[in-house]
C-alpha cells in the first residue's frame, strides 16, 4: 500500500484534500475586507446577513492561522478520509455548521464575532472518530477519550495551555464537535453497522 493511500491522500481522495485546503486557505487572499464580510457577526446576522453563519467557518485571523485550520484538517482526512462517502461528509459537514450557527445564536449570545474553521474541523473528528468506534478500532478509541477529554476541559477550564484564551473560541469546538457526533450516529459509514 503507497503512503499516499495510507494517508487518503490518493486519487480522488488527494484532490479533494487540496481543494479543501484551497477552501482554507484562498480567502487569506481577501484580506480584511473579506474577513468582516464574512465572519460570524451576530449584529451582522441580526440585521439579515445569515450567510455569515456559513461563511464565518472559512475566513481567519491571519494567514497562519488559516495554515494551522489546514494542517488539522489534512490529519483529520489522513485519519478518517474514507469512513464516509463524500455526500456522507457532506452532511457531517453541514450538521456541524448548523450546530454552530444554533449554538451561537441561541446559547453564546455574547459572542460578538467568530471566524475560523476549528469549530468544523471538531465536527468531523467527532464524527470520524464514531465511525472509528463502530469498526471496533483501538485507535478510535485512544482518538475518542483524549478528543472528548479536550472537550471537557476547554468547557471547564478554557482553551489549552499552549493557546491564546483570546483568540480561541471553545465553545464553537463544543457546538461543531455535537453536530459532527449527532451526523455520526446517524449515519452507516463503509463497512459499519448502525448500534
Amino acid at each position: 500500500m503507497s503512503i499516499a493511500r495510507s494517508l487518503n491522500c490518493d486519487g480522488r481522495h488527494g484532490a479533494g484534500l487540496a481543494l479543501a485546503v484551497l477552501l482554507l486557505l484562498l480567502p487569506v487572499l481577501g484580506g480584511q475586507g473579506l474577513n468582516l464580510a464574512w465572519r460570524y457577526e451576530r449584529a451582522a446576522v441580526a440585521a439579515g446577513q445569515w450567510w455569515r453563519f456559513v461563511t464565518c467557518h472559512l475566513v481567519h485571523l491571519d494567514a497562519a492561522h488559516a495554515l494551522l485550520n489546514a494542517v488539522g484538517l489534512a490529519l483529520l482526512w489522513a485519519l478518517f478520509a474514507r469512513a464516509y462517502s463524500w455526500w456522507q461528509w457532506g452532511l457531517a459537514l453541514g450538521a456541524s455548521i448548523a450546530a454552530a450557527g444554533i449554538g451561537f445564536w441561541f446559547f453564546s449570545t455574547q459572542l460578538v464575532w467568530y471566524v475560523g474553521a476549528s469549530g468544523v474541523l471538531h465536527g468531523v473528528f467527532a464524527c470520524g472518530c464514531i465511525a472509528m468506534l463502530r469498526q471496533r478500532d483501538r485507535i478510535g478509541l485512544i482518538a475518542a477519550v483524549i478528543f472528548a477529554g479536550k472537550l471537557l476541559y476547554e468547557q471547564w477550564q478554557g482553551p489549552l495551555p499552549f493557546e491564546s484564551a483570546d483568540m480561541v473560541v471553545t465553545v464553537a469546538h463544543l457546538y461543531g464537535a455535537i453536530g459532527g457526533a449527532a451526523m455520526g450516529l446517524l449515519l452507516r459509514g463503509r463497512g459499519q453497522q448502525l448500534y
